[in-house]
């Protein structure tokens, strides 16, 4: 057996070699795709109260006046290793901030979360939010009254009262509602408006249709996007179920979140390019069509950032603006849309 010595002698300075000289290396866009963003950063945006301590800005939607709904994790962190405090946030963690002015509207939300992360916000103006450590999904009125609550706090499963870590909600026009599960599950379940369980899919896996973290979703007409984040892609379903592509040429970093326009042509998603999650490179917005062609890259790619990013989750506005959390920094970036020129 001296052979196999003798190759892991040469073989494992190598690789520790390799693994430093890619945490130092300088930031390269990973495809080679050229942006020309037609964005501006805002240095500006937001304005929130100097004494405001803004967490982990996990969650982010918009309500019908295109304000920025936010769901932030406050001063609690989910460390490397995977454990956190199962201590209640005393602090707010639903924000509301203004789109222009980028001031706090208002805020809610103490006392009631464990770990969040996702978040959306209805056609009524409804905030519903995942949280990973409760192991639940909460439907709440804009000004925080509870409506609806699934799954068991405190007790991970797989069947149709459980869930282990949900990551995100996504509301369908006709008020049924998919929730990605997640960390601990690679399933997507479908539920009425009221809650009920009507069906479920995916499994671990990689093939068209699998999943590996499904990590964020979104709803465009008839079609479900999700963020299958290990496998640095999205697929697209049909409301019930049924595959339909997979983009998957977007990124080779993990794919985050996804997102569309108002008329639903094109998608926005974000990425995060990581050594083995421990140095984060940067993230990139992507815009492409909803064939998976990528239109316009920046960030990371288009040294935008003047410091590595880790994009969480993004949403888009009616004027195409693009709003951004950012869990390295714990800031919420706007990127306005310049005009044609």
């Amino acid at each position: 057996m001296r052979w196999l010595k003798t190759i892991f002698y040469i073989l494992f300075p190598l690789s520790v070699v390799i693994g430093v000289s890619y945490l130092f290396q300088e930031l390269k866009d990973p495809d080679g795709v050229q942006p020309q963003s037609g964005y501006q950063l805002s240095s500006t945006w937001p304005q929130l109260p100097d004494s405001f301590q803004l967490g982990n800005p996990v969650g982010l939607g918009i309500d019908t006046n295109q304000n920025i709904v936010v769901f932030h994790r406050a001063g609690k962190e989910w460390s490397l290793t995977g454990s956190f405090s199962k201590d209640l946030i005393a602090a707010n963690t639903i924000l509301v901030i203004h789109n222009q002015t980028g001031n706090l509207l208002n805020s809610w939300g103490s006392n009631l979360f464990v770990m969040p992360h996702g978040l959306a916000v209805d056609k009524e103006n409804n905030i519903w939010v995942t949280d990973i450590g409760l192991h639940q999904v909460f439907k709440f009125t804009y000004d925080g009254k509870l409506l609806l609550k699934l799954g068991i706090a405190n007790k991970p499963g797989k069947d149709s009262t459980h869930f282990n870590k949900p990551t995100d909600i996504a509301i369908a026009p006709d008020g049924s509602f998919f929730v990605s599960d997640g960390y601990g599950n690679s399933r997507i379940i479908k539920f009425s408006p009221e809650g009920k369980y009507l069906s479920e899919w995916g499994n671990p896996g990689s093939q068209p249709g699998e999943l590996e973290i499904p990590h964020a979703l979104c709803i465009a007409g008839n079609r479900l996007f999700v963020a299958d984040r290990e496998n640095n892609r999205v697929q697209q379903f049909d409301l019930n179920g049924h595959f339909i592509k997979e983009l998957n040429s977007l990124s080779s970093a993990d794919i985050t979140s996804a997102t569309t326009d108002i008329a639903e042509s094109k998608i926005y998603t974000i990425d995060d390019l990581s050594f083995m999650k421990i140095k984060h490179r940067g993230s990139d917005i992507i815009i492409a069509d909803t064939n998976g062609v990528v239109l316009n890259r920046f960030g990371r790619s288009s040294n935008d950032q003047p410091v590595p990013a880790w994009f969480h989750d993004i949403v888009v506005d009616n004027e195409q603006n693009i709003f951004v959390g950012d869990i390295l920094h714990n800031r919420i970036l706007k990127f306005e849309k310049l005009p044609t020129r």
